[in-house]
């Protein structure tokens, strides 16, 4: 039911760009996962792209939803206590199981203290549960908030949400991912991977979607969208 690392025991410290440490676990799959299971997962992939998800996202420039979530340790988190702070890098993952998540997580994890610099703060959202991430922050020693999105009511509010067809369902209880267990919920929904920099006012200035969930922005794109938008001093602006 997890991904792991090859170290555990510390924080990750692979300063690569994600490309390279995504090109390198495909490179992993392609050698050890069975090419039926990998065109299952092509194939869904093909159909979230037919179906166009991403082109009906939370765009830039719109007010994105105000929501309250449980963080790893079962405290509950605003985003409007977030953005009392600073802007706010959001980001939505699949959950503790996949290895493209936690490659992302484990990236933004290291580049934390220079989102911090920008007056920015970070947290992820996942519908997987309160003890799931609890696990998940713990192995891989993530430094920000885990918010579990029961019945992914948010993300569903980002127009981020889809079911997980049967056929990929079936491939998925082979290979030990039980989504009804770690995420508390039969409907097989996840969302599609998707980063927000939300601006003070709560205005998206910045989304990235994708329905390919192995294609993520990297790191210093946000880290460079945050300078902009510390420079500017505005909060309307869309960069």
């Amino acid at each position: 039911m997890k991904w792991r690392s090859l170290e555990e025991s510390a924080p990750a410290s692979d300063f690569r760009p994600l490309r390279e440490i995504y090109t390198e676990r495909k490179e992993l799959i392609a050698k050890y996962v069975p090419a039926e299971t990998q065109a299952v997962h092509a194939r869904a992939v093909a159909d979230l792209k037919e179906k166009q998800i991403a082109a009906r996202v939370l765009p830039a420039g719109a007010a994105a939803p105000a929501f309250a979530l449980p963080d790893q340790n079962s405290k509950t988190i605003s985003s409007a206590d977030m953005l009392a702070q600073g802007p706010l890098v959001l980001f939505f993952i699949r959950g503790r199981w996949c290895p493209f998540c936690v490659g992302q997580m484990e990236a933004m994890n290291l580049a934390l203290p220079e989102i911090q610099r920008a007056g920015a703060s970070l947290a992820a959202i996942s519908p997987q549960t309160v003890k799931q991430s609890f696990f998940m922050a713990d192995q891989h020693k993530l430094r920000f908030p885990l918010l579990s999105d029961a019945g992914n009511q948010v993300a569903r509010q980002f127009g981020l949400v889809y079911t997980v067809p049967e056929y990929q369902q079936e491939v998925y209880r082979r290979a030990f991912v039980n989504l009804p267990f770690a995420n508390s919920d039969e409907s097989w929904e996840l969302p599609i991977p998707a980063t927000f920099i939300l601006a003070r006012d709560g205005c998206a200035v910045y989304f990235s979607a994708n329905e390919d969930y192995t294609q993520r922005p990297e790191p210093s794109e946000i880290v460079e969208k945050l300078r902009a938008l510390q420079t500017t001093k505005r909060a309307d602006v869309v960069i």
